[in-house]
């Protein structure tokens, strides 16, 4: 093993983490390593991992955007609660770093949610469909980083 093979591999590691911890780009980090490490090898199977990647990467964005506002939508939760939600979520962020995210996101929601229907209890509901639509999210983006780790270790696996 090399040392740009180790490089790389704890870059993805790094990038994997970066799904669930805030301040970590998660699945761009992924890619990148995998760009890094084609750029380097300048091998036909490098560019072809890499361009695999990119199409898993980009799936995986597309995903990630579009089921969770799927189900919310079909939920009864409106784009309009959604947004207080991640203004919320912006300003805990950088207000209570790492935590505040997690906290100003569901609270945004209930708030919008709240005022919208009237009530604790389809305001709660509402809520739960957001921290889920996240949660959803947050899978989708790690599992499109584990493909792309998975298709570069078979092709480091490969090369060895």
């Amino acid at each position: 093993m090399d040392g740009l093979t180790i490089v790389v591999g704890l870059l993805t590691v790094v990038g994997l983490m970066g799904v669930v911890v805030p301040r970590l780009p998660g699945l761009p980090l992924v890619w990148a390593a995998v760009f890094l490490w084609a750029c380097v090898t300048q091998t036909t199977a490098g560019w072809v991992v890499f361009g695999i990647a990119t199409a898993l990467t980009l799936a995986g964005f597309l995903l990630q955007y579009l089921m969770p506002g799927r189900r919310m939508a079909r939920a009864g939760v409106r784009a309009s609660s959604a947004a207080p939600g991640a203004a919320l979520g912006i300003v805990g962020f950088f207000a209570l770093p790492v935590v505040g995210a997690v906290v100003g996101f569901p609270l945004g929601i209930y708030l919008a949610e709240r005022i919208r229907l009237g009530s604790h209890g389809a305001a709660w509901s509402s809520t739960n469909q957001g921290l889920q639509a996240i949660a959803l999210s947050a899978g989708i983006e790690f599992f499109a980083g584990l493909a792309v780790v998975t298709t570069w270790l078979v092709a480091v696996a490969a090369a060895s």
